[in-house]
């Protein structure tokens, strides 16, 4: 079944993407551009730590903002609570601009509000990262160690430009009175057209009333004809994702779903494998990456159109964060990233079948699984409600 698509947001044409795979290469390109940029650096992220790869980071920002650069880094105000007084008044004194993304209320024990979870940097107009890699060792080829699996888009085109105004309302609390600069001097793009792909940003943000990725995913769920990958790092599917992949399998559609054998979330984790007898049973095929820990998140749809960026496929990414995705509609893309999970991500995982359940899951796991599952969607609750009720208050007053 084909849906309108003036449902789910237009897309820009005159755009050149390319798939940046987490550890150096993404490290590479970031300080990369930010070494090249000549006017703007914003760099917002949901995690930027004070080690080897966050002081490699904001060397490059620093340098930017030492040569003219204007410099704008907003971090999670929980996730990268962990910087020092000093690391930040370092960076202010070299002439970055920072800010914490304010939640209601922050403490380094309690948090309430929603998190900014989004992973961006957009250099001068002309570039962008996107995706779901942070500013951490454990996301960059450190020692030795494999870098946590994860992934970017790089854009260059027209629809930068959508992605800088974005970290502009970020950057001043998405307040409507607050004036946006007006943008000038947007540069021209002359990408062959054999390189363009078709691209559109999407958002998910429930207290401002967007659900932009969570469509996406409707979308892919009811248009896909043949086949569906989705690769997330916290696999927990709410009441509305399940439905519409039940239908996709009754459809005849083939699905497959790659997720983390060994996670950073141990409770996420135990959760998650209490779903596998749902997934089994509607004929699933899923995998466990145990290479290293699974962080990326993306999905494939027939081999033609891609969602990629910092969305999980659960309820706290739904309603309780600030995501951001990309959707790429380009077969020749969707289909080198295929082949791209199938020799290096596959190649790396265990096929969980229901002999292997019926191996390795033993009564008093599924306990513990279920166990892990019922807290969660608990935790999912209470994380929500200040969302809930937030907008029934806008409703009131609108």
């Amino acid at each position: 079944m084909k849906l309108p698509e003036n449902l789910f947001g237009k897309y820009s044409e005159n755009n050149r993407v390319n798939l940046v795979t987490g550890g150096r290469p993404y490290f590479d390109q970031l300080t990369e551009l930010i070494s090249g940029a000549e006017k703007t650096v914003h760099l917002q992220t949901y995690i930027f730590a004070e080690d080897e790869t966050g002081k490699s980071v904001a060397k490059a920002l620093t340098d930017a903002a030492q040569r003219g650069v204007e410099v704008f880094l907003m971090v999670d105000g929980y996730a990268s609570q962990g910087l020092s007084k000093d690391f930040i008044h370092s960076l202010k004194k070299q002439g970055v601009k920072f800010k914490f993304f304010q939640p209601l209320f922050r403490s380094r024990k309690f948090y309430l509000g929603r998190r900014l979870h989004h992973k961006l940097c957009v250099i001068d107009l002309r570039y962008a990262l996107v995706g779901g890699i942070n500013i951490a060792n454990h996301y960059n080829d450190i020692q030795g160690s494999p870098p946590w699996l994860d992934f970017a888009l790089r854009v260059e085109g027209d629809l930068v430009q959508d992605l800088l105004v974005l970290c502009q309302k970020t950057w001043n609390g998405f307040q409507p009175l607050k004036r946006i600069p007006k943008i000038k001097n947007v540069p021209a793009f002359s990408i062959p057209e054999a390189n363009k792909s078709m691209v559109r940003m999407r958002r998910n943000d429930w207290v401002r009333r967007l659900d932009e990725i969570s469509l996406s995913y409707i979308e892919l769920f009811r248009s896909a004809e043949s086949q569906i990958t989705i690769l997330s790092s916290y696999f927990l599917p709410g009441r509305i994702f399940r439905r519409a992949i039940r239908n996709a399998r009754k459809r005849g559609v083939e699905i497959t779903v790659i997720v983390a054998g060994v996670s950073d979330v141990k409770m996420a984790k135990m959760a998650e494998r209490f779903m596998y007898e749902w997934l089994l049973t509607n004929r699933i095929k899923i995998y466990e990456y145990n290479r290293t820990v699974l962080h990326g998140k993306l999905a494939i749809c027939d081999d033609s159109w891609i969602t990629l960026g910092s969305f999980n496929v659960n309820d706290i990414s739904t309603y309780a964060s600030v995501e951001l995705n990309l959707d790429v509609k380009d077969s020749v893309f969707a289909l080198e990233l295929r082949r791209h999970l199938e020799n290096n991500v596959i190649n790396h995982s265990t096929l969980i079948t229901d002999s292997y359940m019926a191996t390795h899951s033993k009564w008093y796991q599924r306990f513990i699984h279920w166990s892990a599952f019922v807290a969660i969607r608990i935790i999912i609750y209470f994380f929500t409600f200040y969302f809930r009720r937030i907008v029934r208050t806008e409703n009131r007053n609108s």
